[in-house]
């Protein structure tokens, strides 16, 4: 069984190498805890020659979010936090607007869902941008008073939008935790789950995974900052240096970095019940359904947990997991899922995006793990 799913993964991961879709990956997959596949494949760094390893450094951008999510909910299980609770209790100058000039409540569990009418808009002005300022050295205050500023896209709970509602939770995490969100996820997550190597930095830049892009001729490597077109009609903008750069925000919604093997131990942890972070009633919360109120969050047949989508719709979603399965990526080559029916967890980490999170390489893993199985 798990042979035949082996050969399924190593043929994906020998072809997108050999067609320069992905330059370097690791996969892990895990089945009721135990490994069924870790392997690392193809290069960290092409230019240097370095080979990826299995604990490989990637910028972990959107992985950093149920990183989050998991400390929020820590600190609900500590009494520290309610998720109906409004964000102007802890931030209270955190009040953006609606078109009619109204600044409705904001709770955190909308922050956790995405259903916060939060606009993904930049923060800078267009003379800022021009002159090439960096937004992640405006300091925490400022940019959370720009994030407010830009209003809002519809009233929170109405509607599903990919924002930066989880930078604002990794404020509200740090600030309970007396210090940045860096501190918080480090005492209630990265800390307990000996994820040494998941921090807002690089704990070992000699394993830091280079950074690529796609390219007509085959992933190429990052610029900084660097933009792709993406599939959903606009660009991608990628600041691959911001890692290594100790004065930047911490944006709890992608600021973080880490090995593919400390994201396992987190997703583990959430599918065995929460160990040593998290109640079971809790992980149950945070894996469940959170936006019945919409007909549709993310996508067809996909809804949004607190930790990533929710698969509603295993068939409308065109994924060939079981309803149920949690899921998310992020956009600098990755792609996770927990599918509790089936006890399984799979982490697929790549540093070539958007390929490796959004491209057909992560449809290929889904395929090549469920016919393995």
């Amino acid at each position: 069984m798990a042979m035949d799913m082996e050969q399924r993964l190593d043929r994906v991961v020998t072809a997108a190498l050999a067609e320069r879709r992905i330059v370097g990956a690791v996969l892990l997959v895990h089945q009721h805890g135990r490994p069924l596949y870790e392997k690392a494949h193809g290069l960290a760094d092409r230019e240097a020659g370095r080979p990826m390893t299995r604990d490989a450094i990637f910028r972990f951008s959107s992985l950093t979010k149920p990183i989050v999510a998991a400390t929020i909910l820590a600190l609900r299980d500590a009494g520290k936090l309610r998720l109906d609770d409004e964000v102007t209790h802890f931030l209270p100058a955190f009040r953006p607007q609606l078109p009619d000039g109204s600044a409705p409540a904001i709770t955190i569990h909308q922050l956790l869902t995405h259903t916060s009418g939060l606009r993904a808009d930049s923060i800078l002005t267009p003379a800022e941008q021009a002159a090439g300022v960096n937004r992640w050295h405006l300091g925490t205050e400022a940019i959370m008073a720009r994030l407010a500023g830009l209003g809002l896209a519809f009233a929170p709970g109405s509607g599903w939008a990919y924002g930066p509602s989880i930078d604002v939770l990794g404020v509200i995490a740090g600030q309970l935790s007396g210090g940045t969100p860096g501190d918080a996820i480090a005492r209630y997550v990265t800390g307990p789950l000996r994820m040494k190597d998941t921090r807002f930095g690089v704990t070992d830049p000699a394993r830091l995974a280079a950074a690529y892009a796609d390219a007509p001729g085959g992933a190429m490597l990052m610029t900084d900052p660097h933009s792709v077109p993406n599939a959903w009609g606009g660009m991608t903008t990628y600041d691959p240096g911001r890692i290594l750069d100790a004065h930047a925000f911490h944006s709890g919604g992608g600021g973080a970095a880490g090995t593919g093997t400390d994201f396992m131990m987190l997703a583990e942890t959430l599918r065995s019940g929460g160990g040593a972070v998290l109640r079971p009633e809790t992980v149950a919360l945070g894996l469940a359904n959170q936006t019945p109120q919409l007909a549709q969050a993310v996508a067809p047949g996909l809804q949004f947990s607190y930790f990533g989508a929710f698969v509603d719709d295993p068939q409308a979603a065109g994924l060939p997991v079981h309803r149920g399965t949690v899921r998310w990526g992020g956009i600098y080559g990755h792609n996770w899922w927990i599918d509790p029916q089936n006890g399984l967890c799979v982490v697929s980490m790549s540093n070539t995006g958007l390929e490796g999170s959004d491209g057909a390489y992560r449809a290929e893993v889904y395929e090549a793990v469920y016919a393995g199985l």
